[in-house]
């Protein structure tokens, strides 16, 4: 739950020589990457090794020619990023260093240095391949031969702008897909499920693609106290899944909290599209709203760490202050009899970033106590992907719904 203010704020600049005059044009970067401080400006013409030279010495290569060909050349630097002898490599040592880790091997890579190494490993591969500049009009046209119409997946990204702008092909190709899967949707539930549904999520906004947790959301029991008052929270509700799944399940009224402008608006729309907008409530408030329910539901970041970017905010969660905050106010805000549902991963467990003993401990000292959890297990890609660095954690995760009430 963070405000994204990105697309209003005034950009930085960037700045190059061409034809030997001095240029610039605004910057734009929803993953917040800073400008290169240098740029040269590329075509057709030049290799792909010369790029990846250019590119590994955060120089920006301000793309004039094909926009068709400056996509294959973007691969090309990924290739020679990723090249597979190193990366398989490199992840194998990494899984085996944690496997040791946890078996106590003398001189192993702890789990979290794993960890922080992925994530440094991935950041530089994000600034390598984000060094593709590619120019924009006023009006978000990019002014290359072969450029697609990309006007109105810019704008649900950057709003109006004032002047033109360049930015990173890789970003821009994010954009696209995001509006791609603003326009077709994620479905909840299953395409064979009587109540599936689809949530089309925004640009910005965390797309429910994983949808491990909404079955716990759709099977757990509901607790007894909604019969004297059909009334549930759904904190920091994103897309509005869950509160999409709540009011189906014949709770009478639902309140959504969010804080990000970007969300508000497309949980606004997802219960637009459903005809549910009567039912449930989106409230711009951080965390809990005024008042009392009887079932209060939150799925915070599942991962205790520091975001690198402002899209990363749904994913980590600095220190658990999201996690802490929920089970900290939610004695407050549940009204007798009521229960508290929690839906958090134990992937930080197996990343040693968080121990189960320091969960408990959190709920305890909030004053709540343990009803019960029902689990699932992933079942997304990485989970079979031996070569991924963090394999035995993501093979090990479990997703919980646990189910608290105040400690009498």
């Amino acid at each position: 739950m963070n405000r994204m203010t990105s697309a209003v704020e005034t950009p930085p600049e960037i700045h190059w020589t061409e034809n030997g005059e001095t240029r610039n044009a605004d910057w734009r970067s929803e993953s917040g990457m800073s400008p290169p401080r240098r740029v040269v400006i590329a075509d057709d013409t030049m290799t792909a090794d010369t790029a990846y030279r250019f590119a590994c010495e955060g120089t920006g290569l301000l793309w004039r020619g094909d926009f068709q060909n400056a996509r294959q050349l973007l691969q090309a630097l990924a290739r020679r990023v990723d090249r597979p002898s190193r990366k398989s490599a490199k992840a194998a040592k990494a899984a085996k260093a944690a496997d040791n880790a946890k078996q106590g091997t003398p001189g192993a890579i702890a789990m979290p240095d794993v960890f922080h190494r992925h994530r440094l490993t991935q950041s530089q591969r994000a600034r390598t391949l984000g060094m593709v500049l590619i120019p924009f009009d006023q009006d978000h046209s990019v002014p290359l031969r072969r450029a697609p119409d990309v006007k109105q997946a810019c704008t649900e990204a950057y709003g109006e702008v004032g002047r033109p702008y360049l930015a990173s092909l890789r970003e821009l190709l994010g954009i696209v897909g995001a509006h791609e899967w603003r326009k077709k949707g994620v479905i909840i539930g299953g395409s064979e499920a009587p109540a599936s549904f689809r949530i089309h999520p925004h640009y910005g906004v965390f797309a429910p693609v994983r949808t491990d947790y909404a079955p716990l959301v759709a099977q757990a029991p509901l607790p007894k106290s909604l019969a004297a008052e059909s009334l549930a929270f759904d904190i920091g509700t994103g897309t509005g899944v869950l509160a999409v799944i709540l009011a189906k399940r014949g709770i009478a009224r639902v309140v959504a909290t969010e804080n990000n402008p970007r969300a508000i608006l497309c949980a606004k729309e997802n219960l637009q599209k459903l005809g549910l907008q009567n039912q449930v409530e989106v409230v711009d408030t951080d965390l809990f709203p005024e008042g009392r329910a009887a079932l209060v539901v939150c799925n915070p970041p599942w991962v205790p760490a520091r975001p690198s970017s402002t899209l990363e905010h749904a994913i980590f969660d600095p220190d658990s202050r999201m996690l802490r905050g929920f089970l900290d106010g939610l004695a407050s805000h549940l009204s007798p009899g009521g229960e508290g549902w929690l839906i958090l991963s134990d992937f930080a467990e197996h990343l040693q970033l968080r121990t189960r003993q320091q969960l408990l401990d959190m709920i305890e000292s909030a004053g709540l106590r343990i009803l019960g959890h029902i689990d699932a297990t992933p079942t997304h890609a990485k989970v079979a992907d031996a070569s991924d660095a963090l394999h035995s954690a993501r093979a090990a995760e479990v997703i919980s719904l646990w189910r608290l009430a105040v400690t009498p």
